[in-house]
């Protein structure tokens, strides 16, 4: 017999006797109901008998007379005639029909198990512990294909709808700039307008050049506009490269909302639910009215935390809601500034009265530098150093949010 025959023979005789063990159960619960009755009627025909011999010694002592003896004497007789019939009834019941729901329930127990386990199970599926499960989703992530896979798979974009005009100075463009390498602000328009044209690929390839101009001083916004364009050009798709272009932007600024959004979207699409929940919840938590990742985390972060089997829920959830982000769109740039105001004092005035995670503490301190009320975010800050003395992370997390509101990296 093969390994995986003989593991699916061991499963089907530990179901097989656990059903039997549930069913035989049930069963005896059917059986003690029918003898506790009839042990109950067994005792009553003891206790009457006993009755009448001492209704014959009362009547020898001269306690009753014979007629008070005889009337005791008819009622005792109809009690005992009541409790033979009672315990003929009762055995009756316990040693025939109640076999029949006994077997009826045994029946019913193991047919539906196997009928179940045969329409929702797997028979002969080998059991993988979330070691091998995490493995396995590693070798995929390695696995995947690359950013030049992803992008030669696509069709390119139709232009017949553009104006020759437009499509004559991108062609003048790309000639000049052959000559001009080194021309940053030239490459950053390229890398604008090739997008423009749904022409992804070189898009991403004039991003690329515009950060080997910048070298070292290309910042966390450079890197993630790069991402944006590899994504774009991949078809939705977070390639290996995108993931490195992804780690050099958080190198540089660990709160790049762009980059944080393909982040967890790269982790939910190699089957790590569980980063991509934990990634996305923080930066739901720390998006305002307006960010553009926000429609879609919003929509699939649910999603998300069902499969890495975490309890969450939007109505509770730090954050703008879908209210906040449908007015956020309507307001001017001076009435969305007081719109994100009001949320800071929102989330002051509850973490005063509630008290919250340190996440929250953090996210109040860097919104206030925001706001430049540097002064209000320091004592914010010696509040929380109090609140979360005892946690050393939290501390931590309270004094990286500090020294981002001062400027520091």
């Amino acid at each position: 017999m093969n390994p995986d025959g003989g593991m699916l023979v061991t499963f089907w005789l530990i179901s097989g006797a656990l059903g039997a063990l549930v069913a035989l159960t049930l069963a005896l619960a059917f059986r003690r109901g029918g003898r506790a009755g009839l042990e109950a009627a067994e005792s009553d025909l003891l206790v009457y008998r006993e009755q009448l011999s001492e209704i014959d010694r009362d009547v020898a002592r001269g306690v009753l007379s014979e007629a008070e003896a005889e009337a005791v004497r008819l009622e005792v007789k109809r009690r005992l005639l009541a409790a033979d019939r009672k315990a003929g009834s009762e055995a009756a019941i316990s040693g025939g029909p109640a076999r029949l729901p006994a077997a009826v329930t045994a029946l019913a127990v193991l047919g539906g198990a196997v009928a179940l386990y045969w329409t929702i199970g797997a028979p002969g599926y080998p059991d993988l512990p979330l070691e091998r499960r995490i493995a396995e989703v590693e070798a995929a992530r390695d696995a995947r294909p690359g950013q030049a896979q992803a992008e030669a798979a696509l069709r390119q974009p139709d232009l017949s709808a553009v104006e020759p005009e437009f499509l004559r100075l991108m062609d003048e463009l790309r000639t000049a700039l052959e000559t001009r390498p080194d021309d940053l602000q030239g490459h950053r328009l390229l890398a604008a307008n090739e997008a423009r044209l749904g022409r992804f690929a070189a898009a991403r390839a004039a991003q690329e050049r515009v950060l080997a101009i910048l070298g070292e001083n290309a910042t966390a916004d450079d890197w993630a506009d790069l991402v944006d364009t590899m994504v774009l050009a991949a078809g939705g798709y977070v390639s290996p490269e995108a993931e490195r272009a992804i780690g050099e932007a958080l190198a540089r600024d660990p709160e790049n909302g762009p980059a944080r959004y393909y982040l967890g979207l790269g982790e939910a699409q190699v089957g790590r639910a569980d980063r991509a929940f934990r990634v996305w919840s923080g930066l739901l938590a720390d998006s305002l009215p307006g960010d553009p990742w926000l429609p879609v985390v919003r929509a699939e972060i649910e999603g998300l935390a069902a499969l890495a089997g975490v309890p969450f829920s939007l109505e509770t959830a730090p954050g703008p809601d879908a209210g906040d982000l449908a007015a956020a769109a309507e307001l001017s740039a001076e009435e969305r500034a007081a719109m994100v105001e009001g949320m800071v004092e929102g989330l002051a005035a509850r973490l005063a009265s509630e008290g919250g995670p340190p996440e929250d503490w953090a996210r109040l301190i860097a919104a206030l530098n925001v706001l430049g009320q540097r002064a209000r975010a320091e004592a914010i800050a010696a509040e929380a150093r109090t609140v979360f003395s005892a946690d050393i992370e939290a501390v931590g997390m309270i004094e990286r949010a500090l020294g981002r509101a001062g400027g520091e990296p």
